[in-house]
């Protein structure tokens, strides 16, 4: 049995946290994995999993070996797919990690449409809204949803994006359209707490300065499409993604207001570590998607 098995059998281990959930993630027994990880550990001369009936554990030697073996497996696939590229065979499975807003917006079918087209292709997507570490976490590619900022990481940008202050037009009727950010103080706003401001929201102030206006509302919510329904409601001002809001928007059912007034310059990028050799299975992900936004207008 080489290294290079038992390294990739104690990476699914720790990446499904446990040997049952990796042995029904890859298909094989539990006993099987539980002897490959145990015939690494004698190799290394160190023990890299605490194992007990209820937990299961990194050492710190396991925190060391994990990372460094993650990068290995993964440069050594890439290389892989660089031969398998030349000759038309891309295949394999990409660890994708993604907002859930992105995948619940219509733009999450850019993932259905790549899965349809590429039946070689596993996809294993996670929707979290947090940052993950692509390194540390053993992920492939990200999309992110952001303002980019300096890192170590590469981004390909797939599209512009902007975010809107929408109100129903029941609610302006009501309270008036504002004509400052400032005038949104003492009226109605839903706060989506996933949302990087929360209820200090961010304005440009001239032409390269900002300004936060403190607002408060109705409702709190950790969900754009949540915060989407209660403002087509009428409960309250609101601020959404480009890509949430432009259906009610289209219908009427929604429209914009402080337009002047607010930060651009964001994107929706594909964030992937920096490597020697890209993967050719994620450089073809990558490429689709970019396509794909291209297309789509």
């Amino acid at each position: 049995m080489d290294t290079l098995t038992r390294m990739r059998a104690f990476i699914d281990v720790v990446e499904a946290e446990g040997f049952s959930a990796a042995a029904r993630k890859i298909g094989r027994s539990k006993a099987l994995l539980s002897k490959y990880v145990r015939e690494l550990e004698d190799e290394l001369g160190a023990l890299l999993l605490n194992r007990t009936t209820r937990q299961f554990s990194l050492t710190e030697a396991g925190h060391t070996y994990y990372r460094r073996a993650s990068e290995i497996v993964r440069e050594i696939d890439g290389l892989a797919d660089s031969v398998r590229e030349s000759s038309g065979d891309v295949r394999g499975r990409i660890k994708v990690s993604a907002a859930r807003t992105f995948a619940d917006a219509p733009i999450g079918q850019s993932l259905i449409d790549f899965a349809l087209a590429h039946p070689d292709i596993v996809l294993d997507i996670h929707l979290d809204d947090r940052f993950v570490d692509l390194v540390e976490e053993g992920f492939d590619l990200a999309i992110r949803i952001t303002r980019l900022e300096s890192s170590s990481l590469i981004a390909r940008r797939l599209a512009p994006f902007s975010i809107k202050v929408c109100a129903a037009p029941t609610l302006l009727k009501k309270h008036g359209t504002p004509e400052r950010p400032q005038d949104l103080t003492g009226k109605p706003c839903i706060i989506d707490t996933n949302g990087r401001w929360l209820s200090n929201w961010a304005f440009r102030d001239g032409k390269d300065a900002t300004m936060t206006v403190a607002v408060s509302g109705p409702i709190e919510v950790n969900s754009p499409l949540a915060a989407r329904a209660a403002a087509v409601s009428g409960l309250g001002f609101c601020i959404l993604p480009d890509f949430i809001a432009e259906a009610e928007l289209q219908s009427g059912r929604l429209v914009t207001v402080l337009d002047g007034h607010l930060p651009n310059g964001g994107g929706i990028f594909a964030v992937y570590p920096h490597r020697r050799y890209l993967p050719a299975k994620v450089r073809v992900l990558v490429d689709f998607m970019a396509d794909w936004f291209k297309r789509r207008g």
